[in-house]
């Protein structure tokens, strides 16, 4: 892909106050291609599926950009091979919590997905056929806005080791974890601003669990099990109730990884995997070859 099927800095939308700021966005648009993978089933019609990303980094730091720095090392380019693969992929910015608490998050990401559907038709994107993916914090907030709804829906979520129930999180950490939700200032206290155990409410509030219900969009989540800041068991803690509900739901839980994919051995595997299975699920989701 050439650099300029690169949007870089696309302002959709503005925070409010005194300190307002842009936020912004990068575009990645496919080249034009053969395969007919942006065609619309069934039309004819040349409208691309879409995909909109949130970084992860706890809520407090990362970059539109980045899926953090151990999964980048892999040079895996998951933006240009999704947009290869014939989507259009906008990876967004979000207040982060030292800036504002939850759920301001929430907002900005539904502010990416309802600027991505209202201009649509001038980026050739099948606004029927638009999706939410996220790493980490980003897996939260791609959950959040998948199981929400409402002005911003989306057609299907990917979420690589989401957060999903911050009240439990702590006591679903391995023995070997490097943070706790529970820990004094994590990064779940600074998001909702709050100690969760004291809490309670603002942790549901902010958590994907609390809003899982019949008609819930199709859901891949990928995990690694060896993982020592988001336990695999917030995964497995969402797909179970996913199930629950009647939703069309994925897990993949890779043995042995940990978060952004790190094994013991320094390989890309576990990266690698996840980015096939996330491909591929969107691809199904799109209903392109």
């Amino acid at each position: 892909m050439t650099e300029g099927r690169v949007l870089k800095g696309v302002e959709f939308a503005r925070t409010d106050g005194p300190a307002a700021r842009p936020l912004l966005l990068d575009l990645y648009l496919p080249e034009p291609d053969e395969n007919g993978a942006g065609i619309r089933p069934g039309t004819g019609e040349t409208l691309r599926p879409a995909i909109v990303h949130f970084h992860g980094g706890g809520w407090r730091v990362g970059t539109r950009s980045s899926l953090g720095p151990v999964a980048d090392g892999f040079g895996l380019s998951p933006f240009e091979v999704l947009t290869e693969a014939g989507f259009v992929v906008a990876s967004a910015d979000y207040r982060l919590s030292a800036e504002a608490h939850y759920p301001a998050q929430l907002h900005d990401a539904q502010a990416a997905v309802r600027w991505l559907r209202n201009n649509a038709a001038g980026y050739g994107v099948d606004p029927n056929r638009i999706y939410a993916w996220g790493d980490s914090a980003g897996g939260h907030l791609a959950s959040l806005v998948g199981l929400i709804g409402g002005d911003s829906p989306v057609a299907a979520v990917a979420a690589w080791y989401p957060p999903t129930d911050l009240f439990r999180m702590g006591e679903q950490a391995l023995p070997n974890a490097v943070a706790r939700a529970t820990d004094p200032a994590s990064r779940e206290e600074q998001l909702i601003g709050a100690v969760l155990a004291e809490e309670p409410q603002k942790a549901a509030a902010a958590s994907p669990v609390t809003y899982v219900r019949p008609g819930a969009p199709p859901f891949l989540l990928v995990h690694g099990t060896a993982d020592r800041f988001v336990p695999a068991a917030q995964s497995e803690t969402l797909a179970a109730e996913l199930e629950k509900a009647g939703a069309d739901v994925e897990l993949l839980l890779l043995d042995g990884a940990d978060h952004m994919w790190s094994l013991p051995d320094g390989s890309p595997a576990a990266a690698e995997k996840a980015l096939a299975a996330t491909v591929s699920f969107f691809r199904r989701q799109a209903g392109v070859p």
